[in-house]
């Protein structure tokens, strides 16, 4: 019977997984895929979706922060995003006092509620083809740096005239290799205050250990709201600032889930590159990301123990070693998939398909007959640049951490005589004693000792074995770290405090800041210009590329690759099969929480009321048939910037917040496949359980708008 049940099931899966979606579609043309939507289950119209005129489902979806998403839930300008995209946020409001990391937070009104310097959520107004007027008196013919010229005049014009005499901000992006141009006009509110934040052992619940894997139990949310002008227009962050009124926010469904429901996940994709030569893929799986993998990995065996053995560098570090370690596994997870569906095979078939069809006509194969073979002989001369490129920001940007001290220091002894004749100077020092602040209260100088002897071995190995033979690496660091005025606060502000015109000689003797300066300067004046040059020219190979995809091939399902702008993608609620005798339900709920907890894992620690909650099945409205749903998964195409995302139901209304793929499914930034791919959703029931039952913060609850009937 148990085997019959399996089969069932087994076949019941099939049937969806030839419903997965691949693509990232922008909304300003989704009514050209509205049928296909309906078809899966979508109730909407295109209208409702997407709308310049009328309120519409975009007008709810905010870019927080520049890489996340977010959504508006609440007449009152409440806002959900994940804990992880919250986390610096709630990280810096955090202290050994008040251990918001461990213990959550959640403001009991208004006054209560925590402001946030330098944090936006930006709602996109109007999205318009402007492909035509950017490159309106441009021909292919002139010389680039001429064309580059026209092509910024009129980008600049474009700004001008949809700006003009309002409140907005706006941008131009190329897409598709700058064969098409998009105008994103956009309303940025500045003032953006933290609500309230899950523990760690809801929102951030199995650590590492579950990062991008399936089954997942992580309750990955945190609230904030938007404040705006008595007028209702963004405005600085001012106590009389008001809750923002919203054009449209999000209904909460609490719909009982079923395999096969339509979800459409709207947000901020980041990057992806499904267009990349054969080679170019095999210069990443075999290259670039195994040697990105292993410097991180260094960094977190320090961080990671540390974090152990202290509450105050668990504090100080955790917002740091999330973001390290995300990219870190998710690498990991994305060659481990490309290498099983063969990716570099499939490119080579997908190459020989496009010669085949460029060779059916003579204007195509002039055009486009020769720019496989170029681009594959262009990664194979230049991707070294790349490669030092990769490892320079592994170093200097994501490694020792005192490294951002010098940059800082860097830029102002250059800047120095200058900004004594304008009479900035002090202004300038100012700013960087008040930054120190901030910098120091998160950093330990013997943790950072530890990854910058690590670190600096690894990096040289790679880019330039022969110094290592000379390099006392353990002198080095010893002066660097007892010395450098970079590695202890007394002794960076003492420095600033006194700081003249004459000071940038004593810094240039400065250990710290002579070795940061002999490795940045190579990046900055030799790597970062060979890379810019070398991508730039793939650039130029890839926009031809791909215009003669879209030529040659016009009835295949094209979209552009995600650039952080707002994309659509729409799929079913459902499970996978990955692998070989691997089966992917599609749901978990509180129980699997439990389980894990009782392995002794401490990324899976609890705090006792979970126990006490779960034991008196103490589920309120929340429940399904008994379950409290935690998360689902999805066969929406989502990438980095897709943390936070809206689920969105058949109906407009809120299903979840994606957070995460499965491991398998990290591959799709290069290669989506419709098998394995699936997106990570935390289902809202058990957001609002945790809010309300959890954390007695029904308030919030109360001002949303639940959906039962529907």
């Amino acid at each position: 019977m148990k085997r019959s049940l399996i089969i069932l099931y087994v076949l019941f899966l099939h049937l969806f997984f030839v419903a997965a979606e691949e693509g990232m579609l922008i909304p300003s043309v989704i009514s050209a895929f509205e049928s296909d939507m309906k078809a899966k289950g979508m109730k909407l119209n295109a209208k409702d979706i997407y709308d310049v005129n009328h309120s519409s489902l975009k007008d709810a979806i905010m870019h927080f922060g520049g890489g996340c998403t977010a959504e508006v839930v609440s007449s009152k300008g409440l806002l959900l995003t994940n804990h992880h995209c919250g986390y610096s946020q709630i990280q810096s409001h955090s202290s050994l006092e008040k251990d918001y990391l461990k213990f959550g937070f959640w403001a009991k009104d208004l006054k209560e509620e925590l402001p946030n310097a330098g944090l936006t959520a930006a709602r996109m107004v109007r999205i318009e083809d402007v492909t035509a007027s950017v490159l309106f008196g441009v021909s292919a013919s002139d010389d680039p740096l001429k064309r580059d010229a026209a092509v910024k005049k009129n980008i600049d014009q474009l700004i001008k005239d949809a700006t003009n005499g309002t409140h907005y901000e706006a941008e131009v992006k190329p897409f598709n290799y700058g064969n098409d141009y998009y105008l994103i006009v956009k309303e940025v509110f500045k003032d953006v205050r933290l609500v309230g934040t899950p523990p760690n052992s809801i929102g951030k619940f199995g650590g590492d250990t579950d990062n991008w894997v399936w089954p997942r139990h992580t309750g990955d949310f945190s609230v904030f709201r938007i404040y705006a002008g008595a007028d209702n227009k963004p405005a600085a962050y001012s106590e009389k600032n008001v809750p923002y009124s919203p054009v449209h926010f999000l209904p909460i469904s609490f719909k009982d889930r079923k395999v096969g429901d339509f979800t459409m996940v709207y947000g901020f994709p980041g990057e992806t590159e499904q267009h990349v030569v054969s080679g170019y893929l095999k210069f990443i799986m075999e290259k670039e990301r195994p040697a990105r993998i292993r410097m991180r990995e260094k960094s977190l065996s320090v961080i990671d123990a540390a974090m152990r053995a202290s509450d105050e560098v668990r504090i100080k570090y955790a917002a740091k070693q999330a973001s390290i370690a995300n990219a870190y596994k998710k690498w990991i997870g994305q060659v481990d998939g490309l290498k099983r569906v063969d990716a570099i095979s499939i490119k080579l078939e997908r190459e020989a398909k496009y010669l085949t069809m460029a060779a059916t006509k003579t204007e195509w194969n002039t055009k486009y007959g020769s720019v496989i073979d170029q681009m594959n002989k262009h990664v194979e001369a230049g991707s070294k640049w790349e490669f030092e490129y990769a490892m320079g920001v592994e170093y200097l940007f994501v490694g020792p951490e005192y490294f951002k001290l010098a940059r800082a220091l860097d830029d102002l002894s250059k800047n120095a005589e200058a900004l004594e004749k304008k009479g900035e100077l002090k202004a300038a020092i100012d700013k960087l004693i008040k930054g120190a602040e901030g910098f120091f209260k998160n950093y330990d100088s013997g943790v950072d000792q530890r990854i910058f002897k690590l670190l600096t071995e690894e990096y040289l190995r790679q880019i330039d074995p022969t110094s290592l033979r000379t390099l006392n690496l353990e002198e080095l660091s010893k002066i660097v770290y007892e010395r450098s005025i970079l590695t202890n606060k007394e002794r960076y502000i003492a420095f600033l405090s006194k700081f003249k015109v004459s000071s940038v000689k004593k810094l240039q003797k400065d250990p710290g800041y002579k070795y940061f300066v002999d490795k940045f300067n190579r990046f900055r004046n030799e790597v970062g210009p060979n890379y810019a040059q070398f991508d730039d020219q793939l650039t130029a190979m890839l926009k031809n590329y791909v215009a003669g995809k879209y030529e040659m091939f016009p009835n295949d399902k094209h979209w552009a690759d995600a650039n952080s702008t707002l994309r659509i993608t729409y799929g079913q609620l459902e499970g996978s099969a990955p692998a070989d005798g691997m089966l992917y339900t599609e749901h978990t709920t509180l129980d699997g929480v439990i389980a894990k907890y009782n392995t002794g894992n401490a990324d899976f620690e609890l705090l006792p009321k979970m126990l006490e909650m779960h034991e008196k099945k103490d589920y309120g409205p929340y429940a399904q048939n008994g379950e409290l749903w935690v998360c689902f998964t999805g066969s929406n195409h989502t990438t980095g910037g897709n943390s936070g995302s809206p689920v969105i139901d058949a109906n407009g209304n809120l299903m979840g917040l994606n957070f995460d793929r499965t491991w398998e499914s990290t591959m799709s930034d290069y290669m989506f496949d419709s098998d394995r791919c699936r997106n990570v959703v935390v289902d809202i029931r058990y957001v609002l359980w945790v809010m309300d039952r959890y954390s007695g913060a029904k308030h919030l609850v109360d001002e949303m708008v639940l959906v039962k009937d529907k």
